[in-house]
């Protein structure tokens, strides 16, 4: 078969769907790789896919280019042909949905998350569900990474019930990402990896390290990810710039491998508003680290309170400093056991084979109709 996966880069599609990708090269199968172009589009080459460059700004909305996207996506699916198109990310599943649909190309949807666009009662989120309710009529079938976000469009009749499913975020490889021994007697370290985005509880997080720092926590802090300043809630590097100066962090950017930063640190954090299931903290678990994130949806799937971590209240720095400061205090036979635990809660609902076998299944009754 000819299955093309689409996202909003190919940094995306070569760091969270080669697993999947793999397994279906594996099977026979041809791979059309559809994405803007970075630095991972000639990987995803190397590793034996068919890549498309399709222009695509993930940032924001804008209702000539989206029409646009439509348009590009169209001639592209209209010359590769594919038997099914795996759509991911916000636009692909709208934009790309509606390109499908006028070809008659069978589509396969995840919902990665919703980001804040639904908490906020706004003419922006009811033009949002729009546009669901218009694309999701469409999708031979639409998979979430939650309950919550699942259940959210089935009751707000963004979808048919018979049309959705869920899967376990993107999954996780669990022997690449597995527990490695550390020194005990360093720096205590606190580490943060995200996009620098508002929407991450980012300041939030530095507001706990200034509540942190004032009551003589001896402790470091830490942010990796990459600067967005195009994004619409993204952090001006001027800021993150200012707390460097300021003595609250230590940035280190967009790094190819964030294990050993992991490994090297003692509790991960991740304030976010709202995330299907954070891959971050799939990876923090699956190095058997203890975490502190939010009560929200996604996190809570990934976290049980005082279990693999502590659970905190949404856009509240004094409660995070709390869950902060009380995992910096635990004895670390216990913050262990917290790692252990989330460790075996990975295997047993995060491993990336999940996903793989729910995908090959969906794929395989496409295939049957083919074949038929």
């Amino acid at each position: 078969m000819r299955i093309a996966i689409v996202l909003n880069t190919s940094w995306n599609i070569y760091n969270f769907r080669m697993g999947l990708i793999r397994s279906l090269l594996t099977q026979g199968h041809e791979i059309f790789a559809i994405a803007p172009e970075d630095e991972y589009s000639e990987k995803l080459i190397e590793a034996g896919c068919r890549y498309k460059r399709v222009t695509m700004d993930s940032r924001g909305a804008n209702p000539i280019k989206d029409l646009g996207l439509t348009f590009e996506l169209f001639n592209i699916y209209r010359k590769v042909r594919p038997d099914v198109i795996l759509h991911f990310t916000v636009k692909p599943n709208i934009y790309g949905t509606f390109a499908a649909r006028v070809l008659k190309i069978p589509t396969i949807n995840n919902v990665c998350g919703l980001g804040t666009v639904f908490l906020n009662k706004g003419l922006i989120s009811i033009i949002a569900k729009i546009m669901y309710r218009m694309a999701f009529r469409y999708p031979n079938k639409v998979l979430f990474q939650n309950h919550e976000d699942r259940d959210l469009f089935v009751n707000d009749k963004l979808i048919k019930e018979e049309k959705v499913d869920l899967v376990p975020g993107s999954g996780l490889d669990i022997y690449k990402f597995q527990p490695e021994r550390t020194d005990i007697k360093k720096k205590f370290t606190f580490l943060l990896i995200s996009r620098l985005i508002y929407d991450k509880g980012i300041v939030e997080y530095i507001d706990a390290i200034r509540i942190l720092k004032r009551k003589g926590l001896n402790a470091r802090f830490q942010i990796l990810g990459a600067i967005d300043e195009e994004h619409k809630r993204g952090i001006p590097e001027k800021v993150i710039k200012s707390w460097i100066e300021e003595d609250l962090i230590e940035y280190h950017g967009r790094v190819r491998d964030v294990r050993n930063f992991i490994k090297n640190a003692n509790c991960v954090v991740l304030p976010s508003y709202r995330e299907g299931t954070p891959r971050t903290l799939l990876e923090a678990a699956g190095m058997a680290k203890p975490i502190v994130t939010t009560n929200v949806a996604g996190c809570s799937n990934v976290v049980s309170n005082n279990e693999n971590g502590f659970l905190c209240k949404l856009k509240d720095a004094e409660d995070l400093a709390d869950k902060m400061e009380k995992m910096f205090y635990l004895k670390e036979s216990e913050r262990i056991t917290m790692g252990i635990r989330g460790r075996d809660k990975v295997e047993k609902l995060f491993d990336e084979n999940i996903v793989i076998k729910k995908y090959n299944h969906l794929i395989n009754l496409f295939d049957h109709k083919i074949s038929a």
